[in-house]
């Protein structure tokens, strides 16, 4: 059997190789024609498909040149087309037996002649030069430090390798270094030099400073005068001192030196005291130093007149920093806005142009709409000409956090020139169920021509615990607390434990004093509860309020059958709800039973009309008996007379004079009413009576005995009670049990609850009203001084000296003009007496200081309620601080100038747009 003859199916190497050969011969014939018909894509419009954000901001540089290729061009280059991604490919033949060629194409390879590492010998750039230069990155860079040759003073430095966004890719020099320290500075490129020539030589230290000494020699100011040969002094405005080096510099020789070695006083300073003297007017006289003196004064006047080379770059950074300060300023004023209206800030998209953004959003799309600052703002966002737009919830948070502290420094420094100050605290629950404590500082405003009592909004705390320990250990710094005000919870005022004996077992000074107004509220809950007939009398009034308001088909009946004053619900915390609850009826009862009435017959709800018929009819659980009526006219009378008082105590400027006044008032009034009240009264509500159909009589039913178990004797002793109450005549049984009870009560708990008012006007009293004190004595005047310096005395220093006081005031009592009356007045005249009286103008500011009432707590707690709702339950603390201090302190938020801030951002804003020499 012959052998099978194997046929070969691959064709060698050398056939391979040789038909390559005849391929490539035939490419290379082709290929310049060939690209007459191709357009080359660019490489900036493949690069550019992947461009960032950032990237699509960056200049072209004016000498940097676009690379383009064209088909006559003359390196040989394989085909360039876009494959279906839109990516270059290049259908160049590859050696796939790994060969190398030393020539492609007939051309040497171009990086063996070629400086890659100088972008100056490159020449014209083709596609393969491209790719290897790509692959290869940017030349290597010099060191730190090498020296570049220099262009007259200027040369390339090596900062402007770092890129960051916020000056032209360089951040603020200044914002990392001292630039009051020449010691600091370190390598000074012309940026950083034109900021010194135009900021000038750092502040020298004053006259008298203590320099620190080199053994027994320093600094001294007198080096910075020069002594003339004719006696005349010239300012060395050129020498700056180092604080951290405690050396001296050449102002302009260390900015401006082109010496290869250059002296001392430029590089590391001169601290040779002993020769200082001659090595400074040595070097003064010196040519490089006259030199550098002359292109210092000569920058220094160009950019003083806007002339310095790069002109036209300042300009534009110029214009574009108003463009940002403009936008700066309506975003700021959008926050302002929002913030003092305590409306929520965000939707639920974050974005401007969305229309579920929120009010902010809203604000700036309005303000879009008409303004030609904020629409070329929100164009440039939204064509992607700037990623900068300010307008996410981090800058509202950091911007309502720069108004809140620009209002709390402004009060700060209230408070600093005040010097005395008292604190005021309160808690309550916010909608997240926190103990919110508010922070609050009262204090006499003394910057004003005019000097007048204010109460600032400091902060909300958030305590957890709410014993007086807990509470006291919030408070800093005390020793000048001249005052307390809290409410009447027992973690507050208590005697033992409480924070007000807390702060006074360290500060005796600080002088406590009960929130008037709760305590004028506490007062009238000890009469409510006094008797049982009062505490029936409010359950009736409530009874009304909660039937009508059951239902909108109530509402409805009363509001056409009544048609005037709303009903108002009974609120035990709320100071005014006992007057605004029984007004109504006081003044619309007759109107008020026909609107029951109608409901008793007409209402579809069972449980309404027997209500509505029993508040109307029932003599004793309604409105239909004279008893009723007569103990609304006495409530009436009495609450209208408590609550104008507490009005009063609720006034921020209340001092202990007005509020004493009026409580003795407030306590005379009821003493007169004990008196003749009932009879007036009893009028008043026969005449009700009468046109409401109503019997003007009082209940004739005898009062029963109510069955209790009783010990051994006891029967006897309540039997006579009842016997001699039943002895009574219906009407004297009403005036003893009811009339009578709640007058006493509210006396003696006035009496009780304001006794440390009278405490305090045994100390200052003698302060009050001018007729008091000429009035007084001089052993009774000085005997009164005194004692004030007792009370403001700790550790052996007392606020006022007793003895100097009195002869103030005895002079002081015989020119004080007759229109001043009050202690607010006597402070304002103390104030253009310019120091005249010392110890009399620090005796009234603290008199002044001493809180009376915790109504702007009160207050602050509404707002928290507006700020925090329901719907802003998860707000941060941070921001309920500064939100609420903007929103309390509207007065001080409308004044405050904000151009600072706003200059500063814009400076920094403006330099991070890239700009194109044109």
């Amino acid at each position: 059997m012959s052998p099978v003859k194997r046929i070969r199916i691959q064709p060698s190497g050398s056939a391979n190789r040789k038909r390559r050969k005849r391929q490539d011969e035939s490419v290379n014939s082709q290929r310049n024609d060939m690209l007459k018909y191709v357009t080359r894509t660019k490489r900036s419009e493949t690069v550019g498909a992947e461009m960032n954000e950032e990237d699509e901001e960056l200049p072209i540089e004016e000498d940097e040149e676009l690379v383009t290729d064209n088909a006559d061009a003359k390196s040989a280059e394989g085909f360039v087309g876009d494959d279906a991604n839109g990516r270059t490919e290049s259908t160049e033949f590859e050696d796939k037996d790994g060969e190398e060629n030393e020539e492609v194409d007939g051309t040497k390879h171009f990086y063996e002649n070629v400086d890659m590492d100088d972008p100056g010998n490159w020449g014209e750039i083709d596609q393969k030069m491209r790719d290897f230069l790509v692959e290869k990155g940017p030349p290597t860079r010099q060191p730190a430090g090498y020296p570049y040759p220099r262009d007259g003073i200027r040369c390339f430095t090596h900062s402007w390798y770092t890129r960051n966004e916020e000056v032209d890719g360089t951040k603020h020099f200044y914002e990392n270094v001292d630039m009051d320290d020449p010691g600091n500075w370190g390598e000074i490129d012309q940026k950083m030099r034109d900021f010194l020539v135009e900021k000038g030589p750092p502040t020298r230290q004053p006259a008298g400073y203590p320099y620190p000494r080199d053994g027994i020699r320093c600094f001294t100011h007198s080096w910075y005068t020069r002594k003339m040969s004719n006696g005349e002094k010239q300012d060395r405005r050129w020498l700056v001192y180092s604080k951290s080096k405690d050396k001296i510099f050449c102002f302009c020789c260390k900015l401006f030196t082109q010496e290869t070695n250059p002296p001392i006083l430029v590089t590391t300073g001169y601290g040779d005291w002993r020769n200082a003297s001659h090595r400074l007017n040595r070097h003064e006289t010196t040519h490089p130093h006259m030199v550098c003196m002359s292109r210092w004064v000569e920058l220094e006047l160009r950019l003083t007149n806007k002339e310095t080379i790069d002109k036209p770059l300042q300009e534009a950074i110029n214009k574009e920093r108003k463009h940002w300060r403009d936008v700066m300023l309506r975003i700021i004023s959008v926050v302002k806005t929002l913030a003092e209206r305590n409306l929520a800030f965000r939707g639920g998209k974050e974005k401007v142009e969305d229309l579920d953004s929120g009010n902010f959003g809203a604000f700036i799309r309005m303000i879009g709409g008409f303004d030609e600052v904020m629409k070329e703002h929100i164009r440039r966002f939204n064509n992607r000409k700037s990623r900068y737009h300010y307008f996410s919830h981090k800058i509202q948070n950091e911007l309502i956090g720069l108004l809140a502290d620009e209002i709390k420094m402004e009060i700060l420094k209230k408070i600093e020139d005040a010097k005395y100050f008292s604190v005021i605290l309160d808690s309550t629950p916010d909608i997240s169920r926190k103990e919110q404590m508010t922070f609050l500082i009262r204090c006499v405003d003394i910057s004003t021509d005019s000097p007048k009592v204010e109460e600032f909004f400091l902060s909300f705390l958030d305590i957890k615990d709410k014993t007086g320990e807990g509470m006291f250990n919030t408070l800093q710094d005390i020793d000048d607390v001249r005052g307390q005000g809290y409410d009447n919870g027992q973690n507050m005022k208590g005697r033992k434990k409480g924070v007000q004996k807390r702060l006074l077992d360290i500060n005796p000074r600080a002088f406590y004093t009960p929130c008037g107004c709760h305590s004028l509220n506490l007062a009238l809950s000890d009469m409510a509860s006094s008797s049982k007939k009062a505490l029936s009398f409010f359950g009736i009034v409530q009874r009304i309020y909660v039937l009508f308001a059951a239902s909108t088909n109530n509402w409805e009946v009363y509001r056409e059958k009544v048609n005037g004053i709303t009903l108002k619900p009974l609120a035990p915390t709320r100071w005014e709800s006992r007057i605004d609850s029984v007004k109504p009826i006081r003044f619309q009862a007759a109107k008020i039973r026909e609107a029951l009435f109608y409901l008793a017959q007409y209402s579809d709800n069972p449980g309404h009309r027997s209500e509505a018929e029993s508040l109307a009819e029932s003599e004793t659980h309604g409105i239909g008996g004279f008893e009723f009526l007569f103990g609304m006219v006495i409530w009436y009378d009495l609450l209208h007379a408590v609550n104008i008082v507490s009005k009063t105590l609720q006034s921020e400027d209340m001092d202990l004079e007005v509020a004493s006044i009026q409580l003795r008032g407030l306590v005379d009034f009821l003493k007169i009413y004990r008196e003749t009240g009932f009879e007036r009264a009893k009028a008043e509500a026969m005449q009700i009576a009468i046109d409401m159909e109503i019997e003007p009589t009082f209940s004739t039913k005898p009062k029963r005995l109510i069955q209790k178990k009783k010990h051994y004797g006891e029967e006897s002793e309540d039997a006579e009670k009842v016997d001699e109450s039943n002895s009574l005549n219906a009407e004297e049984r009403f005036r003893i049990d009811y009339f009578i009870n709640i007058v006493d009560q509210a006396i003696v708990s006035l009496g009780i609850r304001f006794e440390q008012f009278g405490e305090y006007e045994a100390i200052f009293g003698f302060l009050f009203g001018l007729k008091k004190l000429k009035s007084a004595k001089d052993d009774e005047l000085m005997e009164s001084c005194m004692k004030l310096e007792a009370s403001l005395e700790k550790d052996g220093v007392s606020d006022v000296d007793g003895k100097h006081l009195f002869m103030e005031l005895q002079f002081l009592r015989g020119t004080i003009p007759k229109e001043i009356t009050r202690a607010t007045e006597m402070l304002e005249f103390l104030k253009r007496m310019n120091g005249c009286y010392p110890n009399t103008w620090i005796a009234y500011r603290i008199l002044l200081t001493i809180p009376i009432s915790v109504a702007c707590a009160e207050r602050s707690f509404s707002k928290l309620k507006l700020i925090k709702n329901y719907l802003r339950s998860t707000m941060s603390q941070e921001r309920l601080n500064g939100l609420s201090m903007i929103s309390i302190e509207q007065d001080l938020a409308e004044k405050l100038d904000y151009s600072k801030l706003t200059d500063d951002f814009a400076s920094k804003k403006a330099r991070r747009v890239k700009f194109i020499k044109k």
